[in-house]
């Protein structure tokens, strides 16, 4: 696989933050209420990610060892301050939406994390491709979570009415949203169905490779097997005393 697609796919699906690491859990669970508050921290975050990344790996051979992690908060911090105020400028529904999480990305421990292990210790361009693919596995982590809370406790998505409401009023049968998936308590369900289903499809997906693997090419029965094209001969594999 080549590399810098390597860490794309290592961002969503082999170390996906949400899911797999179980890092920044903060904002997963505070700000997915609803599938655009996922979508707008989850860019603001990949956004961060990638030019933090940058600029600590165009920086890794002058930053002294002694004052590693102070010198990456303040990147971070730096390139924070600007999202907050395009944020606040450009999308001040969102900005108040996410509120004090979007300066809280400063100390979150995917940034700090990949900065660390990764893009102190790699050129610049892979240091990219890593921010690019982990922030886009953390987008998509909290926009699904976003949307299946949004979706079971207000029959919403993305602020769009899917399934009609019911109203005992009028007398109007409808769906009856289940208030708690949108309160703190559903984050946890919703984080947890979802991780149990990447864990299945993930194991389901080694055992059908491993039974691949294992049905692939010539066994030790050589003299029964016609599909080899050795018309059932068995020939010496010079181990033979």
């Amino acid at each position: 696989m080549n590399k810098y697609i390597e860490r794309l796919y290592n961002g969503l699906v082999k170390e996906n933050p949400t899911f797999v690491l179980m890092l920044g859990m903060c904002p997963t669970l505070a700000v997915t209420t609803s599938a655009t508050n996922g979508v707008g921290m989850g860019l603001s975050t990949t956004v961060v990610l990638v030019l933090s990344n940058m600029l600590i790996s165009m920086l890794r051979k002058i930053i002294p060892d002694s004052v590693r992690m102070p010198a990456f908060i303040v990147v971070v911090a730096s390139f924070v301050t600007i999202v907050q105020f395009l944020l606040e400028g450009f999308v001040p529904s969102l900005y108040a939406s996410l509120g004090l999480y979007i300066p809280l990305i400063v100390v979150n421990c995917i940034i700090l994390g990949r900065a660390e292990s990764y893009a102190s210790k790699n050129p610049v361009v892979l240091s990219i491709m890593d921010g690019f693919g982990m922030g886009l596995g953390f987008t998509v982590g909290l926009t699904a979570i976003g949307m299946v809370r949004e979706l079971i406790g207000a029959g919403q998505i993305f602020g769009y009415q899917l399934l009609p409401l019911a109203d005992e009023a009028a007398g109007k049968a409808g769906y009856v949203p289940v208030t708690i998936f949108i309160l703190a308590p559903g984050a946890f369900l919703v984080l947890a169905g979802l991780t149990a289903l990447q864990n299945k499809a993930k194991n389901a997906a080694k055992r059908k490779g491993k039974q691949v693997k294992e049905s692939g090419g010539c066994g030790s029965g050589c003299g029964s097997c016609s599909g080899c094209g050795n018309d059932g001969k068995v020939f010496p594999t010079g181990n033979e005393e």
